[in-house]
């Protein structure tokens, strides 16, 4: 008799490969920089789509991504969606409000959202589970922009931290069905453009970022959605870094901004724990941002 294989839960749920893309430079551009199941970063992939910086990107159909909305000189809502092979299609017509300074996340194993940005919105905006962006969705949570969002729990999602006016830590939780909470108090060093990603099958990560200076500490998520105080930065301190799951269960740092463009690395752990930079491969930019697929 053949053994009986059973199905994977939704904490088994992750891609193992990752994707860089768009950013600025002093220029908005549109390159790609792939992530190798080993958390290797590949050299530049010519831009497909418009260049623009400022955008967010998430996972969805379980094994896709896409790239969406950002700043080409004005606000779009334009999307290009990424195959399960991390090759980048071009721009699809943008569905809700043009904004940037925006995150987003996969949530329910197979769908995503963008969520909060420019103009202090909090405004969302769903996608299917074939990469189809929906209408807004009337904002839940203190409106604000330069903010980021990860998965955890294998099927729920979390936005983290921004400005409201004034830099801030608060959280908002994503359901697996997509619907985001109210207001759950801040924890760890109130900042904005701080990357995140999710790690460890489960759990999600919240790292770098500006408080007027920059910083590098990182704040965990756990498996429900509890944000933990601040971990000692490992790694350059930085601004507005990429950040995505790859290998499953691993994540990482990349790209940014230190006063200058970078392109360093910097992988975590499946326990969440980060590494000291990797020379960085590709070019240097910040306001990038990245996805998993595969």
């Amino acid at each position: 008799m053949f053994p009986i294989i059973p199905a994977a839960s939704a904490a088994d749920s992750g891609n193992q490969e990752g994707i860089f893309g768009f950013g600025k430079t002093g220029s908005a551009v549109g390159m790609t920089n792939l992530v190798s199941s080993s958390g290797v970063v590949a050299s530049d992939v010519a831009a497909v789509g418009s260049a623009r910086h400022q955008l967010a990107a998430c996972e969805y159909g379980e094994d896709k991504g896409i790239f969406g909305y950002g700043n080409t000189g004005s606000a779009t809502a334009i999307t290009n969606l990424v195959s399960n092979a991390g090759v980048v299609a071009t721009d699809t017509a943008g569905v809700g409000t043009v904004r940037y300074t925006l995150g987003a996340c996969s949530y329910g194993d197979d769908k995503g959202i963008f969520g909060f940005g420019s103009g202090l919105s909090n405004t969302t905006n769903l996608v299917s589970n074939v990469g189809v962006v929906s209408t807004d969705v009337a904002g839940v949570g203190t409106a604000r922009s330069n903010i980021c969002a990860t998965e955890y729990g294998g099927d729920k999602g979390i936005f983290g931290f921004g400005n409201s006016g004034s830099d801030t830590a608060i959280t908002n939780l994503v359901s697996n069905a997509g619907v985001v909470a109210t207001d759950t108090a801040g924890v760890g060093t109130a900042r904005d453009y701080v990357g995140a990603c999710s790690y460890g099958n489960d759990k999600g990560i919240f790292g770098f970022g500006m408080t007027g200076a920059y910083v590098g500490m990182t704040n965990l998520v756990s498996n429900v959605g509890v944000v933990a105080t601040d971990v000692a930065a490992v790694g350059t301190a930085r601004a507005d870094p990429g950040a995505t799951q790859y290998d499953y269960n691993k994540g990482i740092f990349g790209y940014g901004d230190t006063g200058s463009y970078v392109s360093m690395t910097n992988l975590v752990s499946n326990a969440g724990v980060v590494a000291t930079d990797v020379t960085g491969v590709g070019t240097a930019r910040n306001h990038l941002a990245a996805c998993s697929f595969n």
